[in-house]
């Protein structure tokens, strides 16, 4: 595993609660003083937002904390000095006998130990990977994008944790011979829309954003009719097709 796949995953352990100890304090440590490492955090920390969102809220049953209160509470100590067992033959510590025993159990036990821990690390990188399987295939944007006129929505574009975007159309675009449809995004009003895909016709389409800011809430998504090839001038020409703005998936 190189370094950088080490950080992450060690990343999303740290986000997902799975740290302890010695761990966990240099996890934090390295959060305060490692950007690389912050950055890490903060994207697993994003992958796995929509997940805090999905948990209801309980309310604690009345008295609970009054129950744990009294259950942590330190039993009396029995005043009477214990009895000391009698000696039967030969003192512990000298049977040989007891300390093969004793060795072989220390032996299986560090061997039981062994497999626990392996068991838990295999256990931690299931749910590790899991979680950020689930969290790739859930969305984190959506925009919905319509006619201006008849209201009808043409395409969905789906914004992903891990910075793939996808186009879906929901309905065929007639595209007429020599001209193609074009993608953009516009986040920023003085920077203008930029071309994410290209196609010539209407189909699921993954789109370009690599070289983009993340999506952002509101961020302008639509589709142009353009000539064979995209727009000549890197702005849009043609009509405006269908367009909608990015919202937080539910």
């Amino acid at each position: 595993m190189s370094g950088s796949d080490a950080d992450d995953a060690l990343a999303a352990d740290f986000v997902i609660g799975l740290l302890e100890g010695a761990e966990l304090a240099a996890a934090e440590q390295r959060l305060a003083t490692d950007d690389g490492f912050a950055k890490a955090v903060n994207a697993w920390r994003e992958r796995l937002a929509e997940f805090d969102a999905t948990a209801e809220l309980m309310q604690p049953r009345p008295g609970l904390w009054q129950r744990i209160a009294a259950s942590t509470q330190s039993m009396p100590a029995d005043p009477r000095p214990a009895a000391r067992p009698r000696a039967v033959g030969p003192r512990l510590w000298d049977n040989i006998r007891f300390w093969r025993v004793a060795g072989m159990s220390g032996a299986v036990a560090a061997a039981l130990a062994v497999v626990m821990i392996v068991g838990a690390l295999t256990t931690t990188r299931q749910l590790r990977n899991e979680m950020a399987a689930l969290a790739e295939r859930k969305p984190v944007y959506v925009a919905v994008l319509v006619d201006d006129q008849t209201k009808e929505a043409g395409a969905i574009v789906n914004t992903f944790a891990n910075g793939r975007v996808e186009l879906i159309p929901l309905r065929a675009i007639d595209v007429p011979a020599g001209r193609t449809l074009q993608i953009w995004t516009l986040w920023d009003r003085s920077v203008g829309p930029k071309s994410i895909g290209l196609t010539d016709q209407p189909r699921a389409l993954q789109l370009d954003l690599k070289s983009l800011p993340e999506t952002v809430q509101d961020q302008l998504f639509e589709i142009t009719l353009e000539p064979q090839g995209g727009s000549p001038i890197g702005r849009p020409t043609g009509p405006i097709l269908f367009k909608g703005n990015a919202a937080r998936a539910l």
